[in-house]
């Protein structure tokens, strides 16, 4: 009985291993939607958005709305490409850090909460992508191959 569990446990093991590449792809794909789908609303609302940022007390709120709104939008369009996807992660978790800490921390009031928080999950998902990177089917990946990078994908 032990054998027939351990074979079926590696088949299957072995199965779900083949497409390890489906992942980071799928996540990328449908994280990069959210970013890019957020950024146009935000570009093409940036007087409506800067007025928000004016009200949370964040300096020089049309510039900062602004570039908030083109990093989602920019980033959300090269996260589903899978192209800079460790370069536009850092400008992303910036971004996420600062609306969690000037924008998000004045409702919280404890761990669990903060934990709870969209943010929190949005700098969680954007650090994987910063350190493991955009996966085997990604432009990066063949860019990478292109110029002679050894990948580990």
């Amino acid at each position: 009985m032990r054998t027939l569990i351990a074979t079926r446990a590696s088949r299957l093991l072995d199965l779900l291993h083949a497409g390890r590449w489906l992942g980071p792809l799928v996540m990328r794909l449908g994280f990069g939607y959210f970013w890019l789908e957020t950024g146009i609303a935000k570009v093409q609302h940036v007087a409506g958005f800067a007025e928000r940022f004016a009200s949370w007390g964040i300096p020089f709120p049309l510039l900062s709305a602004t570039v908030s709104a083109w990093t989602d939008l920019i980033g959300g369009a090269l996260l589903m490409l899978g192209l800079f996807t460790r370069l536009i992660s850092v400008p992303m978790l910036i971004n996420m850090v600062i609306a969690l800490v000037l924008v998000v921390s004045r409702d919280i009031s404890g761990l669990d909460e903060y934990v709870e928080s969209s943010e929190l999950t949005y700098i969680l998902i954007l650090f994987w992508l910063l350190i493991a990177g955009p996966g085997k089917v990604s432009l990066d990946t063949l860019l990478a191959r292109w110029l002679g990078i050894r990948t580990r994908d």
